[in-house]
């Protein structure tokens, strides 16, 4: 009896352990997020599976073109996935021909699906200047985004990053092992 008592102990330690250690991990280190909706296509499609890196940003800053996780003000438990575009202190504007530009001078990049359509410029026809601890992030997919131009969501502050897009990890569906009938 108390041999039974003590591998039960022992097995309830363990499981104990590994508990604790899986809530770390999903909380300071990284957590699997479903992308919703075509805002970053053609990077990341509907049903993508991430791993969200939270521990790089503890210790570097973000950098312009990284993709990030940060959680939708007005909707809990809503995560939008964007791309950064504008560092902090930087300014942002977009021409009505779709061309952004940072600090007046013209952003080369290719990550943007198409040329952005006027009626999408929203508030970065004008001048947004960041703060210290802004960012200013975009969709890939930009004439179908709501990000950083809408000011439903607006600039980044540091503090809203969950973390960057680590790894992308294809539903079963996609690869041709689940098919929906």
């Amino acid at each position: 009896m108390k041999k039974v008592m003590k591998e039960l102990m022992s097995t309830a330690i363990y499981l104990l352990g590994v508990l604790c250690l899986t809530w770390l991990v999903i909380h300071f280190v990284g957590q699997r997020t479903e992308v919703e909706g075509a805002s970053m296509e053609a990077t990341l499609s509907e049903g993508d599976n991430l791993i969200v890196d939270k521990i790089t940003y503890r210790f570097s800053d973000p950098k312009r073109f990284d993709i990030i996780v940060f959680p939708f003000r007005y909707q809990e438990n809503t995560y939008y996935i964007k791309r950064i575009i504008g560092l902090p202190g930087e300014t942002v504007q977009i021409d009505d021909d779709g061309n952004i530009y940072i600090d007046g001078e013209l952003l080369q990049e290719s990550f943007g699906r198409e040329v952005i359509r006027p009626e999408t410029v929203g508030i970065a026809s004008e001048p947004v200047v960041l703060g210290d601890d802004e960012y200013f992030v975009m969709g890939d997919n930009r004439n179908n985004s709501t990000d950083s131009r809408t000011e439903i969501v607006g600039n980044i502050h540091r503090s809203e990053i969950i973390g960057r897009a680590w790894v992308r990890i294809w539903p079963l569906s996609k690869m041709g092992f689940l098919k929906h009938g």
